[in-house]
């Protein structure tokens, strides 16, 4: 039996997945927390959020960077490594693909900001 909490809305409800039940949910208030605890006890994915860094002419700034999808969440540290090593020259503009097909997941690293 697994256990999590579901963070699929603030109710928080506290989840526990039966693995040996075809991954039955209990706990859940909603059908969301449902999707939520199969997906955690299954495939686990993470939305990974962060900085690059970007040459804008005279100066280096940091633009925020977010992947567009969740990507496994074995991969994270492995996403990050990739992302720190990311070099850019402005301008950059939200929506640019920053790193494409990020670890061979299929997911897009995008810009959520803009840097003239």
């Amino acid at each position: 039996m697994k256990k999590f909490i579901c963070i699929m809305c603030p109710k928080g409800c506290h989840l526990s997945v039966d693995e040996e039940n075809e991954y039955q949910v209990s706990g859940n208030s909603c059908n969301k927390g449902v999707k939520y605890g199969k997906a955690e006890a299954t495939n686990p994915i993470r939305v990974v959020t962060s900085t690059v860094v970007v040459n804008t002419g005279v100066k280096s700034a940091r633009c925020s960077v977010k992947t567009a999808d969740g990507i496994p969440k074995g991969s994270v540290k492995d996403a990050m490594k990739v992302i720190n090593r990311v070099r850019l020259q402005a301008p950059v503009s939200i929506g640019d693909v920053v790193v494409e097909n990020l670890l061979d997941t299929g997911v897009d690293l995008v810009a959520t900001s803009n840097l003239a």
